[in-house]
């Protein structure tokens, strides 16, 4: 088929983009397909509009690419694209927002608020607020961004004001949430909806304290047991969180969702990834590869399920 990648992007997460697309080229080729690449952004909305292809593959992560408004664009022109629609993506960027549709529907998360700090004349009074509704220590993090960016674990009251500047960079709505501590996994789902299946669970162990952009993407930056150490029960309560996530957003394809194991061995949701890292180092593939989805194979799956729509099976 021919298949237009796009890539790249203008958000704090561009070079994970740009690595990730350019794994998504080489897959498609692989596999047979003609393949335009686009390193995308606003300005080149016009190569969108002329595009003529059987499908897009989104390789964007973060805001104008993972948020929906790209989804947005595609549907208008009636290109089909792999991925969750406007919607669900849309939700997912929006952690307060996914936050309270998962806390509805009985899945676990932190405690949390969100604050508008679009006047930094107001960021004192935010940081009061702070102070008065939640122990140290707590997250302080960009409502929409991806890849911890923007992210400070608050450990004294006098990092407070540069940890609220600091996300105000980001987005105009910070999200202020109870720290919880323990181990971090992470499970991918596939599949259309109703017909969604949890791949293997991946335990991750940081080189740094937290799983934060480095350990996220520098080669060594993290380690990724798979399957993670972890019995069969809450494996299996794991799965089914994950699955029910994707399917509360309306997920489409794919997804990846990331959780705390707190002290008292409970799976604690932290957020839905649309887009997923298809990095080299990326958490999916390795997951995927445990049930013998090579890279290519797993890139082929999501063209298959995006064209073949709810008939296909996973």
């Amino acid at each position: 088929m021919k298949v237009a990648v796009l890539y790249g992007g203008t958000s704090g997460e561009r070079e994970v983009s740009l690595s990730t697309g350019q794994g998504i080229i080489k897959a498609l080729k692989n596999k047979g397909h003609e393949v335009t690449g686009i390193d995308f952004s606003p300005e080149k909305i016009s190569e969108v509009l002329q595009l003529d292809v059987d499908l897009v593959f989104i390789g964007l992560h973060g805001r104008y690419g993972e948020d929906g408004r790209i989804q947005g664009l595609l549907d208008m022109l009636e290109i089909p694209y792999v991925g969750s629609g406007v919607l669900a993506s849309a939700l997912a960027m929006d952690k307060a927002k996914s936050k309270q549709i998962f806390s509805s529907n009985g899945i676990q998360t932190a405690n949390s608020k969100t604050y508008d700090v679009s006047n930094s004349d107001w960021h004192k009074e935010v940081e009061e607020d702070v102070i008065k509704s939640f122990s140290l220590p707590f997250v302080i993090k960009p409502n929409q961004e991806g890849s911890t960016l923007g992210l400070t674990i608050v450990k004294e009251e006098s990092q407070i004001a540069e940890a609220i500047k600091m996300a105000a960079k980001s987005d105009s709505i910070i999200l202020v949430e109870d720290y919880v501590g323990g181990r971090e996994v992470t499970v991918p789902v596939v599949g259309h909806k109703g017909s969604e299946r949890a791949l293997p669970v991946i335990e991750i162990i940081p080189k740094n304290d937290y799983y934060d952009f480095d350990s996220k993407y520098k080669p060594g930056g993290s380690e990724h047991i798979v399957p993670a150490k972890v019995d069969n029960t809450l494996t299996e309560q794991l799965q089914r969180e994950a699955v029910l996530a994707h399917q509360l957003l309306g997920c489409d394809v794919y997804s990846r969702v990331d959780f705390i194991i707190n002290e008292k061995n409970q799976p604690i949701i932290l957020e839905v990834n649309t887009l997923p890292g298809m990095t080299p180092t990326s958490l999916f593939p390795d997951s995927a590869q445990e049930i013998g989805w090579s890279y290519d194979d797993l890139i082929q799956k999501f063209v298959d399920l995006s064209i073949a729509g709810k008939k296909q099976k996973v």
